[in-house]
């Protein structure tokens, strides 16, 4: 078994995979982590979209990609698409969210990202968020009400990358005690 920090070391954007399946097995654990997910006042703001049938996970794709700009022509790659809906979240959160000028919603969902994704890396699985697509594509392919947000997709499957070594600042340059 992993530690945390070992997830945190191994947890990368993976942008090449293999065409094998993710079993159900390892795609049910990941979404049981999802939904353990903290949120604000425990509103749970979302709904995932798991898109794995081969066409409409390629249509998807497409939504996904630009090939003038040449962004994220891999997504096609990976085996399941998880396909992230910010739903309505309950009144205390709304209310909190309106007294403290903040979106609780978008921290909740970026919780929600890093419990799949660090999941997806326990089970052996690479992954990556994808925030640039086309919304009103993606909301028409899987019959999603134009009154939601689709702020981003989680690509899951097995990746062909190597570990990369992170790159990251220095702890004194991002961490103050105290004060600024």
């Amino acid at each position: 078994m992993q530690t945390f920090y070992e997830l945190a070391q191994k947890r990368q954007s993976d942008r090449t995979y293999e065409s094998r399946p993710v079993e159900n097995a390892k795609l049910d654990r990941i979404l049981e982590a999802a939904r353990l997910s903290p949120s604000a006042c425990n509103g749970q703001p979302w709904k995932v979209i798991v898109v794995d049938d081969p066409e409409l996970k390629n249509k998807v794709a497409d939504a996904t990609s630009n090939k003038v700009v040449g962004i994220n022509h891999f997504t096609k790659q990976a085996s399941v698409h998880l396909v992230v809906v910010e739903e309505r979240t309950n009144l205390s959160s709304r209310i909190g969210g309106w007294m403290k000028r903040k979106h609780f919603s978008s921290i909740d969902l970026g919780i929600l990202a890093s419990h799949i994704t660090l999941a997806a890396a326990d089970e052996g699985l690479g992954s990556c968020i994808i925030g640039w697509l086309d919304e009103k594509k993606i909301k028409t392919l899987l019959h999603i009400p134009s009154s939601k947000r689709v702020p981003f997709l989680i690509l899951l499957g097995y990746t062909t990358a190597s570990h990369r070594d992170k790159i990251r600042k220095p702890l004194t340059d991002i961490v103050s005690h105290n004060g600024y």
